[in-house]
């Protein structure tokens, strides 16, 4: 069922993504650090969004919430979305700032390097009043990251977003999706993180980020717990190669990357 202006209806399925959308430029050649490579190319990036568009791909219905320059990439971008059924209506332009880009690598040691270029790119300047509220209203599932908490005017509609899908009856998504180099300092990013942690119905965190957000370099059963809240219904950490492991008031699985290891 859907609204007369052809949003769907709450309960239709719909995950809206609440975020950043960015350009990344990747080297075109691997095992590289961003300085030794002779060359990049351009991809459509930004975690949020990356959600909205797995959705669409594997059949469900998606829409993005966010900010994006009026310029050649992000038009680009919203056109990408477009292309993939995402729906785009929670997507607003500035005039006055750039769209987003990253350079982003993954070493030969491992290790990924990241440079990012936002002095202020348009995402982190989108307004509490510039929301598409009745999209948010209108979603299952309201999924967001923490990169939009960082400054304001975004955290402040990064804020309003989550507290109308919650009023909504939304199920509330969260990504933390930890960059380091774009916080003023750890213990800030840490602080922020966690100050909307007990809002979430589903937890997402990789290996890394459960021992940034413990301060603890042990990756088990107990570190991720201490990570639960009552409110919680869902918390999963990836772990790489490794597969991943999820928890539920009752319950402790861990997946092997061919999900056939149960314990």
């Amino acid at each position: 069922m859907a609204s007369s202006n052809g949003i769907p209806a709450t309960g239709s399925g719909l995950v809206v993504s609440f975020g950043e959308m960015l350009i990344d430029f990747v080297p075109t050649v691997s095992g590289v650090s961003l300085a030794e490579a002779p060359g990049f190319l351009k991809a459509p990036g930004g975690a949020p969004a990356n959600v909205a568009i797995a959705v669409a791909r594997l059949g469900g219905k998606a829409a993005f919430v966010g900010k994006l320059g009026d310029d050649e990439f992000g038009h680009m971008l919203a056109g990408i979305l477009k292309e993939n059924g995402v729906v785009a209506d929670g997507i607003t332009f500035d005039q006055g700032a750039r769209t987003a880009l990253a350079f982003v690598t993954l070493r030969a040691d491992g290790e990924r390097e990241f440079m990012f270029y936002r002095n202020p790119s348009a995402d982190m300047l989108l307004k509490p009043e510039e929301l598409n509220l009745e999209l948010i209203r209108s979603a299952k599932v309201f999924h967001y990251g923490s990169i939009s908490l960082i400054v304001e005017p975004c955290r402040s509609a990064h804020l309003k977003a989550m507290e109308v899908a919650k009023d909504a009856g939304c199920l509330l998504s969260y990504d933390p999706n930890l960059r380091l180099p774009l916080w003023p300092s750890a213990e800030e990013a840490r602080k922020q993180i966690r100050s909307i942690w007990e809002k979430a119905d589903l937890i997402k965190v990789s290996d890394v980020e459960l021992e940034f957000l413990t301060e603890s370099d042990k990756i088990d059963d107990e570190a991720a717990m201490s990570l639960w809240h009552p409110n919680l219904k869902l918390l999963l950490v990836t772990l790489g190669e490794h597969g991943s492991r999820y928890y539920t008031k009752v319950t402790t699985i861990s997946l092997s990357k061919h999900f056939d290891s149960y314990i």
